[in-house]
């Protein structure tokens, strides 16, 4: 799910190569029923950000420049095929994501 215009995310899909299907939340209603709303400016760019940054670059790859709404905090949700939502983890900023291995399990746990 993404608020981006559709340009945007036809080039996120063709850097990617995602198959599966992105839905373009334009008035952000999603976001807001999954309680993502807009972050403070501590949240955006507080020391959780910088380090991330600093993580990256240590990498070798630079930030990109964002054109998006970077106080609109995100999250992942892990649908699944039934329509039960398995993961729901919203990010206190850009740079608070849940584990790969946390998304793994939830996509094991069934209730």
């Amino acid at each position: 799910m993404t608020f981006e215009t559709t340009p945007f995310v036809r080039a996120y899909l063709a850097e990617t190569k995602v198959t599966w299907p992105i839905l373009i939340d334009h008035d952000r209603t999603l976001y807001r029923s999954y309680g993502m709303h807009r972050g403070h400016l501590w949240n955006i760019w507080g020391p959780r950000t910088w380090w991330a940054y600093v993580k990256e670059l240590a990498h070798g790859r630079l930030p990109r420049y964002s054109r998006a709404d970077t106080r609109q905090l995100g999250g992942d949700v892990l649908v699944d095929p039934e329509g039960i939502v398995r993961l729901h983890y919203v990010g206190t900023g850009p740079a608070d994501r849940p584990s790969v291995a946390q998304i793994l399990q939830a996509r094991r746990e069934r209730p």
